[in-house]
């Protein structure tokens, strides 16, 4: 396992070597997004990772966001990840509750980006059956590249109609009108968006999580007890058989732990 020490902490290139005490820095984003980067993807492969917060206790949210769990270094991790994927996968009810915008360009990463043949932002790919979205918010109105819009074959074709006229790409990636989560994989990867990152929510995490369709876990795990009856970070029905993942990374600063656990 890669260990990846305090981000406050100044440390030498290799990420197994002792860290040097050379007084408190944050870590740059290069160095982040050489810690984060995708594994290599053949032509014909994807990855699809989820980047996740939970409290000691295994809330997701308080009040209904992910927000107050978090931290600045979380919200950093959280930029790096997008920065690095083609698409960002995310469930109708987060972009409604946590008020998705479009992905941005940053300056920070766009030579990384024009390096790996990926253009200045990632696209938004919204997983939704019943298409029961604002189609005027900025999100499809005024996005850098144009947001996608995952439903089923058998979805309203007058809320496809209004997607497409804000200017959504509708993808059909289940025969009904629910979505097959392996094949929004698939779909995506087929559009050349093989570098995928979901941002949950939970529900979606978890029919992921359940079709066997995901790679990596990047999951913080926030130094708070909730209680309550917050949602965890996966949810639906129980897998017959736990996936077992591997450590791949540990990152430590303020008490927060960022990690990450890839499949084996």
């Amino acid at each position: 396992m890669r260990r990846l020490f305090p981000v406050t902490d100044q440390t030498s290139a290799d990420p197994t070597s002792a860290p040097a005490d050379h007084g408190d820095r944050e870590w740059s984003l290069d160095e982040l997004a050489e810690a984060y980067a995708y594994p290599a993807i053949g032509p014909e492969g994807h990855w699809l990772r989820a980047n996740m917060v939970s409290t000691l206790d295994g809330a997701a949210q308080h009040d209904g966001r992910s927000q107050p769990i978090s931290s600045e270094t979380d919200m950093r991790i959280f930029g790096t990840l997008r920065a690095l994927a083609d698409v960002v996968v995310v469930g109708a009810e987060t972009v409604r509750q946590e008020g998705y915008r479009p992905a941005r360009a940053r300056e920070a990463f766009a030579a990384r980006r024009a390096a790996a043949g990926q253009g200045p932002a990632p696209a938004i790919a919204v997983v939704t059956a019943s298409l029961d979205l604002d189609f005027s918010l900025p999100l499809f109105t005024s996005p850098l590249v144009p947001t996608l819009v995952v439903t089923g074959a058998a979805a309203s074709a007058e809320r496809v109609a209004a997607a497409a006229g804000a200017g959504a790409e509708v993808v059909l990636a289940g025969d009904g009108a629910a979505v097959d989560p392996a094949r929004i994989v698939r779909e995506l990867a087929d559009r050349g968006l093989r570098r995928q990152l979901t941002e949950g929510g939970p529900r979606l995490l978890g029919q992921f999580v359940a079709a066997d369709a995901l790679d990596e876990l990047c999951l913080t795990i926030s130094p708070m007890l909730a209680a309550g009856g917050a949602q965890r970070i996966s949810g639906g029905p129980p897998v017959t058989v736990p996936h077992r993942l591997a450590p791949a990374s540990v990152l430590e600063e303020a008490g927060f732990l960022y990690t990450s656990y890839r499949r084996i």
